[in-house]
């Protein structure tokens, strides 16, 4: 069983945990990175370009963590997001030992509420979350050019492409078509027709909304949607 709840310290984080009854399945791209308590080791699940399955739940060990708005982990953890792109590193090995243990230690002893308050702490010394970097947030959610992001930040294309690699773990067009992705998913599990969710998600047409999520998900929506409804009814049987 999948839980989720909302940070009440980290904006727009949550935490979460996976039973193992819902053991397996497909993590999609979603322009954020989490820290991830798993089998006794403390990983940094970095941002996706794509999707991919996530390892089955071991029986008594469940898997919980820390999920961070898009931008904000950098700024908590102190390591560029493209570093651990497509990555799952632990923490120690971006770290060291010795500076990792104590959140280790805070994740198998206090699980995501003690790994939230640690990340909180880091982040009220860094000045909170960047003004520029929640700008982007917005901006790319909106679906905004990549030139006007640029423009709009005062800042060269250069600058904005540097400066989303540091923060999201790609460049701002790639961003804006994860947070577009993730416009998508809602509308699927409300059970839209495809032609609708192509224009509210903001796809020029349906043959272009099937060309992302296929380049995003490896799946057509229709059998993404598909997978989705069998999760959920899972979680709600569970």
């Amino acid at each position: 069983m999948y839980v989720e709840r909302a940070s009440t310290m980290l904006p727009g984080g949550a935490l979460w945990s996976v039973s193992a009854a819902t053991a397996g399945g497909s993590v999609l791209p979603d322009g954020c990175m989490d820290l991830v308590w798993s089998g006794g080791r403390l990983l940094v699940a970095g941002p996706d370009t794509r999707a991919h399955d996530s390892a089955p739940v071991p029986v008594g060990s469940p898997v919980s963590g820390v999920r961070f708005a898009p931008g904000l982990a950098p700024r908590v953890l102190g390591v560029p997001a493209d570093e651990v792109r497509d990555g799952r590193p632990e923490l120690a090995d971006l770290w060291g030992s010795r500076r990792a243990a104590p959140w280790v230690e805070a994740a198998a002893e206090g699980g995501p509420r003690a790994l939230e308050r640690l990340a909180a702490v880091l982040l009220r010394g860094a000045g909170g979350a960047p003004p520029d970097v929640l700008a982007l947030t917005r901006m790319a959610a909106a679906g905004a050019s990549a030139s006007a992001m640029a423009e709009r930040l005062g800042v060269t294309s250069r600058t904005l492409h540097r400066r989303s690699l540091t923060a999201y773990g790609y460049g701002p067009r790639t961003l804006t078509r994860v947070l577009r992705l993730q416009r998508v998913l809602p509308l699927l599990d409300a059970g839209a027709p495809l032609a609708d969710v192509a224009h509210r998600a903001g796809y020029a047409d349906q043959p272009h909304l099937s060309r992302e999520v296929r380049s995003l998900t490896g799946r057509s929506p229709a059998v993404l949607a598909a997978e989705r409804a069998v999760s959920w009814a899972q979680v709600a049987g569970a």
